[in-house]
């Protein structure tokens, strides 16, 4: 887990699917950050998943499904992209509009559940990001390489922390 403790409120909790409750699921990690920049402008690159790889170094090709265009992630969204070696294909399953955001991730071995909480504090905010996985690639990298997704948590997090101390991301 990143800096800082955090209590936790019913907006401060990730509002888990039943089948993805972390007490349910073989492998779950939880990471957050306090990123001195307004939620406004963390939630714009958060969202703006086609620039994801030009700062995070995990995700590539991301792209909309059947060749459509993929803009800011919404409510409803699917998009194509490959991370850890493995191409998935997401779709945003909760939105709300600068606060939280949650995508199914499924791919060769993992059937994953994403989810990112925004929360104001002070002059920024503290984000917090939790992954619940199932499958048979999902345990074999948690038993080969434990702390692979928490490293590649923590690196987004820190991604996300520079390019939010720059200002809002360019349009697409």
């Amino acid at each position: 887990m990143t800096e800082g403790a955090m209590t936790s409120s019913p907006q401060q909790r990730i509002v888990w699917p039943a089948r993805f409750t972390p007490e349910r699921v073989p492998v779950h990690v939880s990471n957050q950050l306090f990123i001195p920049a307004s939620p406004a402008i963390v939630w714009a690159w958060l969202v703006r998943a086609p620039l994801w790889p030009t700062w995070y170094a995990n995700a590539h090709h991301v792209r909309g499904v059947d060749g459509e265009a993929l803009t800011d992630l919404t409510a409803g969204s699917c998009f194509l992209w490959e991370t850890f070696g493995v191409a998935i294909r997401s779709e945003v399953a909760e939105y709300l509009q600068g606060e939280r955001i949650a995508w199914s991730a499924k791919g060769m071995g993992v059937d994953a559940y994403h989810a990112w909480l925004l929360m104001p504090e002070g002059d920024g905010c503290r984000v917090l990001t939790e992954e619940s996985q199932y499958g048979w690639g999902a345990r074999i990298v948690n038993f080969v390489l434990p702390n692979r997704m928490s490293d590649g948590h923590e690196l987004w997090l820190k991604s996300l922390e520079i390019k939010s101390r720059q200002g809002l991301p360019p349009a697409l």
